[in-house]
């Protein structure tokens, strides 16, 4: 892929035009792309059992229905293990799962699979159609108020050195990113079940991808839907979540190193 795209300086000016890599180039495919991302996203559940004598650590036992000793038989009472008490009494039933205090049916197991695995070359290329995929203005401008016609986005190295959340504001400004962080600023409210909790979602916005994210992480931290990620770190969940392509910002040796990012995420995977 020879094609070239302008490199932006802080204040929006454009500057150089470098030639992007041949990933960028690549189809953008939805379902292998949500394929690993149920993947990446079944890593994180976690596995949930239960005791395995929930319900059974008690002294209720089954006294027979046909015996001479101990029998229920023309008592007026159902056969169901029931609580010993004092002089041969019957108590309350238990140890069944129509019983109060009683097990589950069919109690959760800590032993069951709930990791879905992917390949590790399919895996590699469901990131790279992801990283592609934020270059397809089509797609992009479907879910974003962006009004820039050629995407990706690239801007000057020097957005990396920013330490203050008031520089990376004015810069995303001058860049065109304004309307959307407008967007992702007002958060949406959801009811839980107590009205007292009430949690807020706040919309995607731009995604800023830098080679050394240390210093621009902490200044994007406290804006709300800006995400900042390294180029070593990439995830199908931040480029697609959703498995729809997000709008994001490259720096300009983020985007000369992206090959090497890619084989190191999918290096690091966890199958």
């Amino acid at each position: 892929m020879n094609m070239e795209v302008e490199v932006y300086q802080l204040d929006g000016k454009p500057g150089k035009k470098i030639a992007l890599p041949d990933v960028f180039g690549t189809p953008f495919n939805e379902d292998i792309v949500r394929r690993a991302l149920l993947a990446e996203q079944s890593q994180a559940y976690q596995p949930q059992g239960r005791y395995l004598l929930a319900g059974m650590d008690t002294s209720a036992s089954y006294k027979g229905r046909y015996g001479t000793y101990r029998t229920q038989r023309h008592t007026g009472l159902p056969p169901r293990p029931r609580q010993r008490l004092a002089k041969g009494g019957m108590g309350a039933v238990r140890k069944i799962p129509s019983s109060v205090k009683g097990r589950r049916a069919h109690p959760q197991k800590v032993e069951k699979v709930i990791a879905e695995r992917i390949n590790r070359k399919e895996y590699a290329k469901a990131l790279t159609s992801a990283v592609a995929a934020t270059s397809n203005a089509s797609l992009i401008k479907k879910n974003y108020a962006f009004g820039k016609e050629h995407l990706p986005v690239i801007v000057s190295p020097q957005i990396e050195k920013m330490a203050k959340t008031s520089e990376l504001v004015k810069a995303l400004d001058s860049l065109g990113f304004s309307e959307d962080m407008e967007r992702s600023h007002a958060p949406r409210l959801k009811e839980d079940n107590s009205r007292r909790s009430r949690k807020r979602y706040f919309r995607n916005s731009v995604l800023i991808i830098a080679k050394d994210p240390k210093l621009v992480g902490r200044a994007g931290r406290n804006l709300p839907g800006v995400d900042v990620i390294g180029v070593d770190a990439l995830r199908i969940e931040r480029l697609a979540p959703g498995a729809k392509p997000r709008l994001a910002l490259w720096s300009e040796s983020a985007v000369e190193s992206v090959a090497d990012g890619i084989a190191k995420s999918t290096a690091s995977y966890k199958q």
